[in-house]
């Protein structure tokens, strides 16, 4: 009885979890251009790399064949929505301040939720990989 199990994290696959990740982000841009007040495209940064995860993620629930295309497109991105975080610490090393507080909190938000979704895609190819032998 060698039965393939489903990765989860946190409860959920990793499509789902890509899903409920892109929600997140592209309310969380949107939520701090409205209370920031900013008229600056930048706080919507979250929001605009949220949006191709979530279409990539649902394309790859409607596509089953091309779930591996797709989610290695949303790891990339997730990658790079942590890059983007880690100017936080180039800014809160090299400048000695935080700057914009909205900013540096959306910096932060990216480092840190980036580095986990990264981490959780991850593990779901490890686990994908170790399915197929």
């Amino acid at each position: 009885m060698d039965e393939k199990k489903e990765f989860t994290f946190i409860r959920l696959n990793i499509v789902d979890l890509s899903i409920i990740y892109a929600m997140f982000l592209i309310i969380w841009g949107m939520s701090i251009s409205i209370i920031s007040e900013s008229n600056s495209i930048t706080s919507l940064i979250p929001s605009i790399l949220g949006l191709p995860i979530l279409v990539f993620s649902y394309l790859s629930k409607v596509f089953p064949s091309k779930q591996k295309l797709f989610m290695h497109l949303v790891v990339i991105i997730g990658a790079l929505i942590f890059l983007g975080g880690l100017d936080f610490i180039r800014g809160f090393l090299i400048e000695n301040t935080m700057g914009s507080t909205w900013a540096s909190l959306s910096k932060l938000m990216m480092l840190i939720t980036g580095g986990v979704f990264c981490y959780a895609c991850i593990l779901s190819f490890i686990h994908a990989r170790k399915s197929i032998n």
